[in-house]
């Protein structure tokens, strides 16, 4: 196994609160990669394009992603993986998820709004993981905070020191353009064409020669002293710091006008971490060993709603994965073969022959796979990490229209092993109850099983506090508490039983009455 391979990959996810500017960054990302050749945001009057990574129906409507979208490319010799999120934070369990396949994260910030809630959730999950993190400020050619303040906020927010490795001139209307401190060159803010890559980027490399004012008057002084104050009060650049998650480089630019981002991007694959090892429940494997193993964080139902086929996103963690070799399925200790894996652009696919630790790799399935399944050359092991969350809001989900049963079946199936939401069946009555993290997920289902499955379904409220998985070894006391809350127990897609507390109340009294049985708020405990 070449050792090359995996140290020229960077597989990372771009986060940020919705808004802020994440799809417009990966497609600059794209095009400097010379994935795509123009931009999303082109609207010619013939044809209006949507940006490359929002490609399900629903998301072109709103204008948002729903769904974790996977492309690659190469750039200066290494090989990119981007994972890009859903920023709404309806799906942030998507996006939790995401975190678990990927090596480090960069994090957009509008620099008009600075932190904002969601941003913070997501950086907890990086700081628990110990996640490198980049932070991106966009949206400077718009009026916004002052950069030192900006800087402050970000520590304090999101608990992270910060080192500024591009500086701007000015901001909003008079944007001049950004220092690029990690190279020491001034990159200026010019050109109308702010769709393609351009090439009127004016390079000064010495911030005091008397050429600067030419282009920066007049905030030529003003950006000298920020400078040196920079460099007075943030310590030199450190890639240790950056590899253990206690410093996060920031980078100054706007993505809509592509300005400041193939300076991230040259750094970026410069400082990023390659693929690191991974915790299973039996070792930790590392990047460079021989053999395959990877792990499901995603599963998309319909890539393709012509085919109605579902792809199982498989993060190769170790070894190098083949067309057509043997695998096993460590969950249903089955061999398979993959006679057409998929490399992604988006919702373009390519057939792989070969993929190495860091790549993702799209896995046609039928059924077989959920989240969190585990792939090896026979060894028996499992992935850490990948939990389901105790949902926020239920429903009971009804069929409304009775020739169409099979389809709606089918498709809750096939919608919830994606993880986007959470499919119980009630023991009492056997009805089934679909709960989600966030309201907007509710619409979204709907949405696709009526275009992607022709069935229809409609909703009833049903006010629930909780769902919890439930541990014990007091069977006894498990089949005292069976009987007493019969009504509120129900089943969830493994089989495994689970408590629906109405209330917190009654979640607390179960816990009291019920000493010898653990209430968990994740699947995975």
């Amino acid at each position: 196994m070449s050792l090359d391979e995996v140290k020229r990959r960077r597989t990372f996810a771009i986060v940020s609160h919705p808004d802020a500017g994440k799809t417009t960054l990966t497609e600059k990302l794209l095009l400097f990669g010379g994935a795509i050749h123009v931009a999303g945001a082109v609207k010619s009057n013939k044809i209006k394009k949507t940006a490359t990574s929002d490609f399900m129906e629903i998301e072109r409507q709103r204008g948002i992603s729903v769904s974790t979208s996977v492309m690659e490319f190469e750039h200066n010799g290494y090989k990119v993986n981007i994972l890009d999120t859903p920023g709404h934070q309806d799906f942030a369990e998507d996006t939790y998820r995401t975190l678990t396949a990927v090596d480090s994260v960069i994090i957009v910030i509008d620099h008009a709004k600075g932190v904002e809630t969601q941003t913070r959730k997501l950086m907890e999950v990086c700081r628990m993981r110990k996640t490198p993190v980049i932070v991106f400020v966009n949206k400077l050619d718009r009026p916004g905070n002052d950069p030192f303040e900006l800087l402050d906020e970000i520590e304090k927010e999101l608990k992270i020191k910060v080192r500024p490795l591009s500086w701007p001139i000015s901001q909003g209307p008079t944007f001049k353009g950004v220092y690029n401190l990690f190279e020491q060159k001034l990159f200026l803010f010019s050109g109308d064409d702010k769709q393609t890559v351009s090439d009127d980027i004016i390079e000064i490399k010495d911030i005091h020669s008397p050429e600067l004012d030419k282009y920066t008057k007049p905030y030529t002084q003003k950006f000298l002293e920020e400078i040196e104050l920079v460099n007075e009060v943030y310590p030199e650049f450190d890639i240790n710091t950056y590899l253990s998650g206690e410093v996060a480089p920031v980078f100054f630019g706007s993505a809509l006008n592509n300005f400041g981002v193939k300076e991230l991007l040259d750094c970026f694959v410069q400082i990023a971490p390659y693929p690191r090892p991974t915790v299973t429940d039996v070792r930790t494997i590392s990047p460079f060993e021989d053999k395959m193993t990877g792990f499901v964080f995603k599963i998309f139902a319909n890539m393709d709603p012509n085919h109605r086929n579902r792809i199982a996103f498989l993060k190769i963690c170790s070894g190098k994965f083949e067309r057509n070799k043997p695998y096993l399925h460590v969950g249903l200790n089955k061999t398979f073969r993959f006679s057409s894996p998929n490399a992604f652009l988006a919702d373009k696919k390519s057939i792989v022959e070969f993929a190495y630790p860091g790549d993702i790799v799209g896995l046609p399935d039928s059924g077989n796979f959920k989240i969190g399944d585990t792939l090896t050359e026979g060894e028996i092991l499992n992935f850490k990490g990948i939990p389901s969350f105790s949902p926020e809001l239920f429903r009971y989900v009804e069929n409304a229209d009775p020739l169409k049963f099979k389809q709606l079946a089918k498709g809750i199936d096939q919608l919830t092993d994606e993880g986007v939401a959470q499919l119980f069946t009630q023991k009492s009555n056997g009805r089934k109850i679909i709960g989600t993290v966030g309201a907007l997920q509710f619409d979204v289902i709907q949405y696709r099983l009526e275009h992607e499955y022709g069935a229809k379904c409609r909703y009833e409220n049903f006010s629930l506090h909780k769902a919890c998985w439930m541990e014990t070894t007091n069977k006894s006391q498990l089949d005292d508490f069976r009987i007493r809350k019969y009504n509120n127990l129900a089943l969830d897609k493994q089989g495994r039983e689970v408590f629906l507390a109405d209330s917190p109340y009654s979640l607390q009294m179960a816990i009291e009455k019920f000493p010898d049985i653990k209430f968990h708020f994740t699947s995975e405990f």
